[in-house]
């Protein structure tokens, strides 16, 4: 596969991923508060990323991270955090079928904030894609 389509591969791979993530969690979340099933599934993400990082030799590259950078991951990781809190505490008390879903209406609020914010080009085929998406998430959670 070609680097220039990699990128498909391991978006692929995320979704995958994201959704047995939220399988297991939702066997894993009952009877646990959903903040310390939270936390423990941080330091589990937290380790793991160390442990990549030192077996690929990157750990030294982190004095070369410029304070802009840092400055957006850290913010970045403030987001995370508080978005794993409130999906933890939604897949705690709602159903899965319908809090994955709306969890996945941040693809629409990702789009919008990419046009917005990062200037992307708007397409005819990523608005209607986001209409469908956000009509897809009512039509779920009705």
């Amino acid at each position: 596969m070609r680097d220039a389509h990699t990128w498909i591969l391991f978006a692929f791979l995320s979704a995958f991923f994201a959704a047995l993530t939220s399988i297991l969690a939702k066997i894993g979340i009952q009877n646990v508060n959903s903040n310390l099933a939270t936390a423990i599934r941080t330091i589990v993400v937290l380790i793991m990323s160390w442990a990549i990082v030192f077996a690929a030799g990157k750990h030294g590259d982190i004095v070369n991270v410029e304070h802009r950078n840092l400055l957006f991951l850290i913010l970045s990781g403030v987001a995370t955090g508080l978005s794993w809190l409130c999906y933890y505490r939604a897949l705690q008390i709602g159903e899965a079928s319908k809090v994955i879903p709306v969890d996945k209406f941040s693809l629409v609020i990702g789009m919008a904030m990419a046009f917005i914010i990062l200037k992307e080009t708007v397409t005819v085929k990523a608005v209607i894609g986001g209409l469908l998406i956000a009509v897809g998430t009512i039509v779920l959670i009705l």
